[in-house]
């Protein structure tokens, strides 16, 4: 049972929220993060994020008249107070969970939503994108950008805010400086923020602010002189956003409502023919001892504990998959000075905060900023060193044209550890890794690799240390391996090279990936209806084994393939071969599972992956609906 609040409990929509007195503002903003840390206790999700803009979030919808007016939330997991002022607190206990709220803005979920996102970076792209829109359909609405001090580092936010500044329209930006991201931010930028913050002058002041809001006035106005130019540069460091065509103006204390209000009230009610910069400095899991004191500051929790603070932890004893390579890559660098680890934003997502740790001069985060990640891997394989590239499939996805132009066309062999294959339940399928597969075994000069437990991971790393003439990739899926013990890093396998699991008749599945667990539930399923079935772990789409194939083939009567991804990938690939060959039809009956053709929800991923028909009932099904039916054509000699 939810506790009464004051103010929140008066509250369904932004419009409600604005009949409240600017005096009850900071009551309400306590109640807000209260209630989103009960729901996020019960739901996991990011917390630490929301918690830093709840008075930023109040205040932008006591000033603005949202939905009309376009309020753009980059990323998205920082939204959830966002969502309860919204419309959607009877439903915000539903986060993350099937057929519940989605843990980033969705479009689909609600008009207050204008853009929906969940990767970086994106917000005053889009938010110009509306704002020329608006424009050209002479419409006077407001456009609000909120990008963190992390996203705004990324190359995607410079090309908008380069187009920005020339494009002489107004949108107008809120750079939230938490000095946290998923991770400490990286880079110039953050020293340069950081600079900006160090300066005598913090406006937190009501005084300070008061001599902001007379400036930022004056300066909308062409007759504004030059001491109120050297003012604001002298005053808020703002020079390379300045530079960039936009009138800036911070940094403001973003948790003081009194400082925020008459700042955002300015922005939105002056006639200015350009981008507006409002710099504001925030606490990443403000309000919340547990989330300030950790390291992440709680940016992506689990079920909590209110009161401890305590999160529950998974029961499987197994090792998850991330581990398990960063183990391993540590073990190889202990050997070889050579191995190099590369990271976009997400050292301990990927597991590179464990290498950075050991080998804090080889490791290297770079930032969001998954295209430089690429290239500088290529660079890097130029001199003979070996960097591996530790990247989510979905975010790898980003940076597909210097995978294609920096890496495989010049065969440099750089290795790609694809962390997050497949579905990973309740980020939903703006983080579901779907196209990996497809998107990097269409190009030449590659080597695609897919573990089907974490012992086949450690093999494929070992192997893949070895591989000096192109580049390699291994997927794995989030979450625990299934428990068995791990090979000696000595262990490796022959490119190419598939294996043989389980020898059958008649019918054959060809696995690849993480889902030949599932498929060995579901031959003992198809055992009991008199079925036995050959069962292969390919590890390869690209080479193909082709003389594995080619056995397979002519000793079965129907092939299937299996894998977590879309069309076009190894199913499509296996195709082309029995194709070329001559074997498709005349000799083998072919069918591939795969995922469907449409972005999954979220929900808890044996759920996601029983809908895509990839869980051991719903293949040993689909192996009793192909012999059941007449596609079967017996051979003949």
């Amino acid at each position: 049972m939810k506790n009464k609040l004051k103010y929140l409990d008066k509250i369904n929509f932004p419009s409600d929220l604005r009949k409240l007195k600017k005096s009850e503002l900071k009551h309400l903003s306590e109640e807000l993060r209260q209630e989103m840390i009960s729901a996020v206790s019960l739901t996991g999700g990011h917390l630490g994020a929301g918690l830093g803009v709840v008075e930023l979030t109040v205040a932008l919808h006591y000033v603005f008249d949202t939905p009309n007016d376009k309020l753009i939330w980059d990323v998205g997991h920082q939204a959830y107070p966002h969502k309860i002022l919204t419309g959607r607190r009877d439903k915000i206990r539903t986060l993350r969970q099937g057929n519940g709220l989605s843990g980033f803005t969705k479009r689909s979920e609600s008009e207050y939503d204008p853009f929906g996102a969940a990767h970086s970076s994106t917000s005053i792209s889009s938010g110009l994108g509306i704002a020329i829109a608006n424009k050209l359909s002479n419409k006077s609405n407001n456009v609000i950008s909120v990008i963190g001090d992390g996203a705004i580092s990324a190359g995607m936010a410079y090309e908008a805010m380069n187009n920005a500044g020339a494009s002489k329209t107004k949108i107008i930006v809120i750079l939230n400086d938490n000095d946290m991201s998923i991770a400490k931010p990286v880079g110039a930028m953050r020293t340069y923020l950081a600079k900006i913050l160090s300066g005598k002058i913090y406006f937190s002041l009501r005084e300070t602010v008061k001599l902001i809001i007379s400036a930022f006035s004056k300066r909308f106005s062409k007759k504004a002189g030059k001491a109120e130019d050297f003012l604001r540069s002298a005053v808020t460091g703002g020079t390379l956003f300045n530079s960039m065509g936009f009138y800036y103006v911070g940094p403001i204390d973003g948790h003081d409502i009194d400082a925020l209000l008459p700042v955002l009230q300015n922005a939105k009610d002056v006639n200015y023919d350009g981008p507006i910069m409002i710099h504001i400095k925030t606490q990443k899991g403000k309000g919340y001892s547990f989330a300030e004191n950790s390291d992440d500051k709680y940016h992506g929790v689990s079920k909590f504990n209110v009161n401890t603070g305590k999160q529950e932890k998974s029961k499987s004893n197994a090792l998850s998959y991330t581990k398990v390579f960063a183990n391993t890559l540590i073990e190889h660098a202990e050997k070889d000075s050579k191995i190099i680890g590369i990271t976009a934003a997400m050292p301990s997502g990927t597991g590179m905060d464990l290498f950075a740790k050991r080998f804090p001069s080889r490791m290297f985060d770079v930032g969001i900023a998954e295209q430089h990640a690429v290239t500088f891997a290529a660079g890097l394989a130029t001199e003979g060193f070996k960097p591996f590239a530790a990247i989510y499939s979905t975010f790898l996805q980003r940076a597909y044209d210097q995978v294609v132009h920096d890496v495989a066309i010049q065969s440099l062999p750089v290795r790609f550890a694809i962390d997050r294959a497949g579905l990973v339940g309740a980020d939903g399928p703006t983080h579901a890794g779907s196209f990996d597969i497809t998107y990097l075994a269409t190009l030449p000069n590659f080597i695609v690799m897919a573990a089907s437990d974490e012992a086949e991971l450690v093999r494929m790393i070992n192997t893949s240390i070895d591989i000096n003439d192109k580049p390699s990739a291994f997927r794995y899926p989030r979450g625990n391996g299934i428990g068995i013990n791990l090979p000696s890093i000595e262990e490796k396998i022959i490119i190419g090279k598939g294996r043989v699991i389980k020898e059958g008749k008649k019918i054959a599945i060809v696995n690849f990936g993480a889902r030949l667990k599932e498929v060995l539930i579901s031959v003992e399923i198809l055992n009991k209806k008199g079925i036995n079935p050959t069962i292969i772990d390919a590890r390869f789409v690209k080479p193909l084994d082709e003389n594995l194939l080619w056995q397979v083939a002519n000793d079965h009567e129907v092939l299937i393939t299996i894998e977590e991804g879309s069309i076009g990938g190894f199913g499509s690939h296996v195709s082309n071969f029995l194709s070329e060959k001559k074997l498709l039809d005349s000799n083998i009956k072919f069918r591939n599972i795969i995922f469907p053709d449409k972005f999954i929800d979220q929900d808890k991923p044996e759920k996601m992956y029983k809908s895509a028909g990839m869980d051991s009932e719903n293949i040993a099904e689909k192996v009793m609906e192909i012999i059941n039916s007449k596609i079967i054509i017996k051979k003949t000699n």
